[in-house]
């Protein structure tokens, strides 16, 4: 697992990117129990400046780093190849010695970690080939992605012995050469991306949530009441008091993003009392769109799960994905908030010449 982590912005926005090894076997207690230091720090990877300009010189630095990247990854991996591939003796809890095979079977990290880690564009699925369209629609199963595919890529004839000109890198969202995890023994890349509860739902679904939901309360005049309601909160056992109004703060942890979940959904029935006509329907569906998303949670953190309550989150997410819409409106992407910022820099430039022609 690899977490990269923001150290401070006081010394030139310093980051740190460690990497972390554990066994699958262990139990979670265990394995989440700092005493019991079932989890190892194992490299810190090297990080790069940023690049913001799209320069022939900057599209090289950016393959230079990412030769490194795999580079490094290489010498990580490197005492484990031999081991996967032959077994190794080792010794058991009931005394006798069994020969174990020890392959890499989970890598987590966010999103952004996987993109730079599997070599493939930050709007693609590190696991499956879903459509760029198709992102968070929870519509079917789509085939998983083969990476041996794309690692044997001829730029003369497509992909393998095919001869599909319109089939490109480009096209499937893959960078060739790129992808960390290729050549590991017993280890399919698409199948090392695990979803967890930090990354997939606390930062993930609740963070995108949480951005959409002022605008809604801003369009209806119900945004003073939410941080009037989320200041009131009274303290109790466990539970950590929020000090700020919602508006207010200004950077999330996973740790507040797993306390948000347990009142966000109180917070947002007492802020939406006593609509008008117009807004029956409206904050129904928000109040069902965020209830689907805490039940989902709450049930995603059962230690085990057996079918049934494998169905009731899928219903659940399903439920999500269908009322979403009443937010969607409010969600602005990078590419629009750029193009909202150049059009604010050309109105601030233009205003000059426009009072010049309408002065006397």
């Amino acid at each position: 697992m690899s977490d990269q982590t923001h150290l401070t912005n006081f010394s030139g926005d310093k980051k740190a990117w460690p990497v972390y090894i554990t066994l699958g076997n262990l139990p979670s207690g265990r394995c989440n129990s700092p005493t019991f230091m079932a989890v190892l720090l194992l490299a810190l990877l090297p990080i790069h400046t940023k690049l913001s300009k799209s320069s022939k010189a900057d599209q090289h630095q950016r393959q230079i780093n990412a030769d490194t990247l795999r580079d490094v990854f290489e010498i990580i991996f490197a005492r484990l190849q031999d081991p996967a591939h032959d077994g190794l003796p080792i010794d058991r809890a009931d005394g006798k010695v069994r020969r174990c095979l020890p392959i890499l079977a989970a890598w987590i990290a966010d999103h952004l970690e996987n993109v730079a880690l599997h070599g493939i564009k930050s709007n693609v699925c590190p696991t499956c080939k879903v459509p760029v369209v198709e992102l968070g629609t929870n519509m079917k199963v789509y085939p998983v992605r083969d990476y041996t595919i794309y690692h044997h890529y001829d730029y003369e004839n497509g992909i393998g012995e095919t001869d599909h000109a319109d089939i490109t890198p480009d096209s499937l969202g893959i960078r060739l050469g790129q992808n960390a995890f290729y050549g590991l023994n017993r280890a399919s890349p698409s199948d090392l991306h695990k979803p967890d509860m930090l990354h997939t739902v606390y930062l993930g679904l609740f963070k995108h949530m949480m951005d959409w939901i002022p605008g809604f309360l801003t369009k209806h005049g119900r945004l003073e009441a939410f941080d009037q309601v989320w200041k009131a909160l009274p303290p109790y056992p466990g539970f950590l008091v929020p000090k700020k109004a919602y508006r207010e703060i200004t950077q999330w942890q996973g740790k507040e993003m797993r306390n948000l979940g347990r009142y966000v959904l109180g917070v947002l029935a007492v802020a939406l009392l006593q609509p008008w006509s117009a807004q029956l329907i409206p904050f129904k569906r928000a109040l069902g769109c965020v209830r689907a998303l805490v039940d989902f949670n709450t049930m995603a953190q059962y230690r085990s799960h057996p079918a049934e309550t494998i169905t009731y989150m899928e219903a659940y997410l399903d439920i999500f994905h269908k009322m979403k819409d009443i937010f969607l409106e409010f969600h602005v992407t990078k590419r629009i908030r750029a193009k909202i910022d150049e059009q604010r820099r050309e109105l601030r430039h233009d205003r000059p010449k426009t009072t010049e022609r309408i002065a006397p």
